[in-house]
């Protein structure tokens, strides 16, 4: 696999630039994405211009790294934001923009890749998802909504594929120490709002974790273990005990029992 190239969207900071200088290191060709390319300095891999929510730069973006190297093996649908607030106080457009990121551009660009994995008889996708996507999250419903979305489409698309030698697979983050909070949108809190104490309250606490999160590290450990493996499974979950466990809980609790869990951690 050492020799193989490797897509990954979103790769000019975060998790992606984590993940593809780990891969790069390992001997992997590395091509990553932004949507301004020629505003970042100092980038360990080459980086393509694309933006996730435009369906022509997305052809443009593959059609050009097929031009450079003749082929794509993997792709690491990584491109993502965040996003909180009371539903009821985030504007429709930024509703839209969260989908049209996280879960219609991530679509679109296996939907490029695809045809040329097919024709090689070979290709991975490994889609980042989140923990949050396993469950509705206060002042995350968005978030958990784009990225569990995209749990779905995995599983689904993952049989359609099978026979033509291509795997897919999710690898869902927990709270990573990384720039997300800076870059994710906050629905401003305002004031006399319904929401104002338990919003502005749990922004905090969201914050926090963020700051506090596991080590980029250990996400990119997990993304190189998953192109090592003949045949990964279809679901990942990367980050700390409790955020995973909390998956668990979900299957085996009553749901009232695991939203009054959520509710106390949350303090709501």
């Amino acid at each position: 696999m050492e020799k193989k190239v490797v897509l990954i969207t979103g790769g000019s900071s975060g998790l992606g630039k984590s993940i593809g200088t780990f891969l790069k290191d390992k001997g992997y060709t590395v091509y990553g994405t932004s949507r301004n390319p020629e505003n970042v300095a100092g980038s360990p891999f080459p980086l393509i211009k694309l933006d996730v929510r435009d369906a022509e730069s997305i052809k443009a973006a593959v059609a050009d790294l097929i031009q450079l190297e003749g082929r794509v093996d993997v792709l690491i649908n990584n491109a993502g934001v965040g996003i909180t607030g009371p539903l009821e106080e985030i504007p429709a457009s930024e509703i839209k923009n969260n989908f049209e990121t996280n879960l219609f551009g991530p679509i679109e660009v296996m939907k490029a890749v695809l045809p040329h994995m097919r024709s090689q008889k070979f290709g991975l996708i490994i889609n980042v998802t989140s923990i949050a996507g396993y469950m509705g999250l206060p002042y995350r419903s968005v978030y958990s909504a784009s990225k569990g979305a995209l749990e779905l489409i995995t599983e689904a698309l993952r049989m359609e594929v099978k026979g033509f030698g291509i795997t897919i697979t999710n690898i869902a983050p927990g709270d990573f120490a990384t720039n997300i909070a800076d870059r994710r949108y906050h629905a401003p809190l305002v004031k006399g709002s319904a929401y104002e104490e338990s919003y502005g309250r749990t922004l905090q606490m969201m914050n926090e974790h963020v700051t506090s999160g596991s080590n980029p590290d250990e996400m990119a450990e997990a993304v190189y273990a998953i192109m090592k493996d003949p045949n990964p499974k279809v679901h990942y979950k990367v980050g700390a005990f409790m955020q995973k466990f909390s998956i668990v809980l979900k299957r085996v609790l009553p749901d009232k029992v695991y939203e009054k869990l959520l509710m106390n951690h949350y303090k709501l």
